[in-house]
């Protein structure tokens, strides 16, 4: 599971950096027909519709699995984050368990690939 800021219109550069350690067919850490989705939780009016498209391209030459019923924007604001930083909003706590929930079953295999 991803998630990541946008930056100058795209993924930030660390973060692409190491995805691209993560390219490889049959090499060790390599997300090769892994499974993958992301959540976006950008509260922005756009979205971060950018980075996430920059990140679809990348998981797309590594050969990754996207698993499109696992990915969701779940736009997330300061105030539903509380003073130990956890999301405390109930409704947004449980859409992002329910992202993560199908992307387990995808990796479990108890659910067909999307």
């Amino acid at each position: 599971m991803f998630s990541t800021p946008e930056y100058a219109g795209a993924l930030p550069g660390s973060f692409k950096n190491l995805l691209d350690w993560t390219i490889g067919d049959d090499q060790s850490g390599s997300i090769y027909e892994k499974p993958v989705a992301w959540i976006n939780v950008s509260a922005v009016s756009t979205g971060a519709k950018d980075a996430y498209d920059s990140l679809r391209k990348v998981l797309g030459y590594a050969h990754a699995s996207v698993i499109e019923s696992a990915c969701a924007w779940i736009p997330v604001t300061r105030s539903m984050v509380d003073d130990d930083r956890m999301v405390s909003d109930p409704t947004i706590r449980s859409q992002i368990v329910d992202s993560l929930s199908k992307l387990v079953a995808q990796c479990s295999g108890t659910q067909k690939r999307d």
